[in-house]
């Protein structure tokens, strides 16, 4: 059963199937630690019936040497087409495939064309300075915050929602 949201929330359930794109002015900000991974207030959100949005952020606002491509292979979202997984790079650490884009997505998704998302469970994500929490099970990226209420799938026994 969806959670009826409070003021000033939005639920996941009323978000569209095919997913929506939005541009937003709210700052994103991803970090290892204390390494700035990306900085942006020139991000799109993807939102999916059941599922928390996803940030998408431009490349501009990304730190170029804390990304390099990965060897993971692509998966390919029914939506937006096949994703190309990142590793992000802070310091001495690596974070194997723990951003992603879509270099040639469909087109109803071509403005976040070579945009990176994080995932939220591997890297620090905020969206103005208010911590994100993970999407359960480790597959999807969506970036729970306050603002958002689900249930959301992704979590046991939600597979085939």
């Amino acid at each position: 059963m969806p959670v009826t949201p409070g003021p000033g929330q939005e639920s996941a359930w009323d978000y569209p199937r095919p997913p929506a794109l939005q541009p937003s002015a709210r700052r994103v900000v991803v970090r290892s630690g204390n390494t700035v991974i990306a900085d942006s207030t020139s991000a799109w959100r993807v939102m999916e019936t059941s599922h928390p949005p996803t940030w998408y952020l431009p490349r501009t606002d990304i730190v170029e040497a804390a990304i390099r491509r990965s060897s993971t292979r692509g998966t390919v979202c029914e939506w937006k087409g096949a994703a190309t997984y990142w590793d992000v790079i802070a310091g001495d650490r690596v974070h194997p495939s723990a951003g992603w884009s879509y270099e040639s997505p469909t087109p109803g998704f071509t403005a976040i064309t070579g945009f990176l998302s994080f995932m939220p469970g591997v890297l620090e994500c905020f969206i103005d300075d208010e911590r994100v929490l993970p999407q359960e099970g480790g597959f999807y990226g969506g970036w729970i915050t306050s603002d958002v209420v689900g249930p959301f799938k992704g979590g046991p026994g939600s597979w085939g929602w």
